[in-house]
Formats: structure tokens, C-alpha cells, sequence
């Protein structure tokens, strides 16, 4: 019993007619992205678009969120160990060994940043204002960055002219028809 029948009343407010009932709200469950056949372990990318557009990276892995897991290495072309939209990325049809590079413990938690640093509060955070902080890297990134390039440098170093290709920059000039090219 509702409380307008309880005591004789009548309700202030009647629903109307049309109106549905709701429907009852659940999580929808994605499924996990493709990746493009042509992007294999050890694939030669071009990066597109971002702060190392026009570089050549090696793909080591697809991680569980979709995104690519690829290295420049550091040594030659200056990309670290990165996720990347496969959006962004053309597959080349060079190919290198990349099976003696451990990136099992690289995922997409590896890449979260930690919440530690204390917030300025009050005046102090007016006057810090828009300041840029100083990008630290860990210790530990330089660690799996070094091992990943050892192995990558020894296979691109048996293979001739491939460290040349891999620190050589992507462009196009206007004469270039890219959708007749084959990477």
C-alpha cells in the first residue's frame, strides 16, 4: 500500500500514460581490439602522428587494452619503450627478430602514473601556477628499457643497413602518391 492509500488521500502526482519504465542498467563488456594482420611481433611501424611522428619503431607486443607496445630502439632513433594507438602506425614489411626480448611484465598498469606528489594548496598553488614539472624517469623504466635494446641492437646489427633505416626519418613530398607505395 502506498501512503496516498493508507490515508484515503489522493496522490499529489500521476504518472503518465506513456511514460516507459526503466529499463534496468548493467555493464556492457567490451571485447578486447583486433590488431591489423600485417602487425606481427618484430614489424618495423612508421609512428603517424604524436611527438615521434615520422619515426620507425619496432612492435614488440599488443597489450590488453588494444594499444601497441613498441621501442625505437633508444639508442638509434631516440623512442622509448611506448603504447600506440594502432590508428596511428603504418606496418612496414620488414621484419625482425624480436623473441629474446622480455616485455612479459610490461603492461598497460606499467605505463599508470603514481598519484604520490603531494597538491599545493591555497596561495602556493596560485603562484606555482602552470609551471611544467620536470619529467623523472624511474630507474626501473631505464632498466627494461636497456634490456629490451640490448636484444633489439644485436638483431639489428646482423641485419645490414636496418640501424641506418630505423634512424632514418619518414616524410612524404608532394610528388608522393602514398596509396601506391608499398611499406
Amino acid at each position: 500500500m502506498t501512503g496516498a492509500e493508507k490515508t484515503g488521500k489522493s496522490p499529489r502526482f500521476y504518472p503518465a500514460e506513456d511514460a516507459k519504465p526503466s529499463k534496468p542498467t548493467y555493464r556492457v563488456r567490451q571485447n578486447p581490439p583486433k590488431i591489423r594482420k600485417s602487425i606481427t611481433p618484430g614489424t618495423v611501424l612508421i609512428i603517424l602522428a604524436g611527438r615521434f611522428r615520422g619515426k620507425r619503431v619496432v612492435f614488440l607486443k599488443a597489450l590488453e587494452s588494444g594499444l601497441l607496445l613498441v621501442s625505437g630502439p633508444y639508442k638509434i632513433n631516440g623512442v622509448p619503450l611506448r603504447r600506440i594507438n594502432q590508428a596511428y602506425v603504418i606496418a612496414t614489411s620488414t621484419k625482425i627478430d624480436v623473441s629474446g626480448a622480455d616485455v612479459s611484465k610490461i603492461d598497460d598498469a606499467y605505463f599508470g602514473r603514481a598519484n604520490d606528489a603531494p597538491k599545493a594548496e591555497g596561495e602556493d598553488e596560485f603562484f606555482e601556477g602552470d609551471a611544467p614539472k620536470p619529467a623523472v624517469v624511474s630507474d626501473q623504466r631505464k632498466a627494461d628499457q636497456k634490456a629490451v635494446d640490448d636484444v633489439l641492437l644485436k638483431t639489428i646489427g646482423a641485419t645490414e643497413m636496418l640501424e641506418g633505416y630505423l634512424a632514418a626519418h619518414f616524410s612524404l613530398s608532394s610528388s608522393d602518391k602514398p596509396h601506391l607505395m608499398q611499406f
